[in-house]
């Protein structure tokens, strides 16, 4: 039978119900995300450290994991709430995600209503909480413990998620054992990529795109990640407050100086932005999951896209020269950003899906383009 947990957030509320993984207490910011599918890849993505997740789809765990759909070594979240867990069933599972999570130290809690915990985020915000083991009374004191849990904004939590030295990549994307085989690209782009969490998607998306990456930490000098002599330059996605990540913004103001093709994804657009002089600011409960809506002002086309933030760029911080290229469709706020004239563009949202849809993998053709342009 499996033990009794608790979920219970800052605001006093109290979700009981099964608890599955590790059976210990976890901290975190209480979000919730809508994809229907890609578990795996969501819990392992490293942008959601320090965050227990919450899945509205209702059953979670019948595909099992695998290595092959990993996005980082280990599980990145704080925790995970479903409303079902369940067993795996499927020919790619090589493990259960119960026994993945015990086995890196992650809780995760079911038998909750997703729903309403849901609703409470959306209406309230997301909120700092825990999963624990039910103490089988009051939970004041855990409340008291939670409350105490610094807030995301401010957090700089890359030291957490980045590489701690440099390496290639050379892994390009999953493929059936029925799809044919795709022929490599003659021209080879050389790009630096710096990991402030990176996902193993996008570098896998790099090489398929044509580009041989070297993976950098986050702390790099940007007169090192030159001296590679890189084609362009890549800024990862990653979690926290992009504003605490001072040195990711200096390295990325000399990296735009340099006059190389530089583009970013997700935090690593927020680090741009905040390199060209714009600012970022807390949404009330962020972005999470693969059917959002973003449009793009230059031709109009509307893409379904992946996203996982918490923060945004204020448009009209924005620098001359510097414009808003793409817009969230749900509530106005921006998904990409250019640089008139030069090489240098990044987007809010995930292009390498993993999950979700594949409207915007053009975004990493234009990368390859523009350092093509370059040369």
């Amino acid at each position: 039978m499996s033990p009794r947990a608790v979920l219970v957030l800052e605001n006093g509320r109290v979700f009981r119900g099964r608890g599955f993984g590790a059976p210990v207490t976890s901290h975190g910011e209480v979000v919730f995300n809508t994809s229907i599918t890609g578990y795996q890849e969501i819990v392992s993505d490293p942008s959601y450290c320090g965050q227990i997740v919450v899945m509205t789809a209702v059953e979670i765990g019948n595909v099992g994991v695998n290595p092959a759909d990993l996005e980082a070594a280990r599980p990145a979240c704080a925790g995970l709430a479903v409303r079902e867990h369940a067993g795996a069933s499927s020919w790619r599972a090589e493990g259960e995600l119960d026994a993945w999570l015990a086995e890196h130290g992650i809780p995760g809690i079911d038998d909750i209503d997703t729903r309403a915990l849901t609703r409470v985020l959306r209406d309230e915000g997301a909120m700092r909480g825990a999963i624990a083991p039910d103490p089988g009374g009051d939970c004041a004191a855990l409340v008291a413990e939670i409350r105490r849990q610094p807030e995301m904004t401010g957090l700089d939590l890359v030291p957490r998620v980045t590489t701690r030295e440099r390496h290639t990549w050379r892994e390009p994307g999953w493929r059936a054992p029925w799809d044919p085989a795709v022929a490599p690209l003659e021209h080879r782009f050389q790009v630096v990529a710096y990991d402030f969490g990176i996902k193993r998607n996008i570098l896998r998306c790099l090489v398929d795109a044509g580009c041989d990456v070297t993976v950098v930490p986050a702390t790099t000098p940007a007169a090192e990640a030159l001296a590679l002599a890189p084609d362009g330059l890549f800024l990862s996605n990653g979690p926290g407050d992009p504003a605490a990540v001072t040195y990711g913004v200096a390295a990325a103001r000399e990296l735009v100086a340099s006059g190389k093709p530089v583009f970013g994804i997700c935090l690593g657009h927020q680090i741009l932005s905040l390199a060209l002089g714009a600012r970022t600011y807390k949404l009330p409960f962020g972005h999470h999951g693969g059917n959002h809506p973003v449009k793009d002002l230059a031709t109009g086309k509307v893409e379904i896209t992946a996203q996982n933030h918490g923060f945004a760029v204020d448009p009209d911080s924005l620098p001359a020269g510097a414009r808003v290229s793409h817009l969230n469709l749900y509530d106005g706020t921006v998904e990409g950003i250019e640089l008139a004239g030069r090489p240098v563009f990044g987007v809010q949202y995930h292009p390498e899906a993993s999950p979700g849809p594949h409207d915007a993998h053009y975004l990493f053709g234009r990368f390859r383009d523009a350092m093509r342009a370059a040369r």
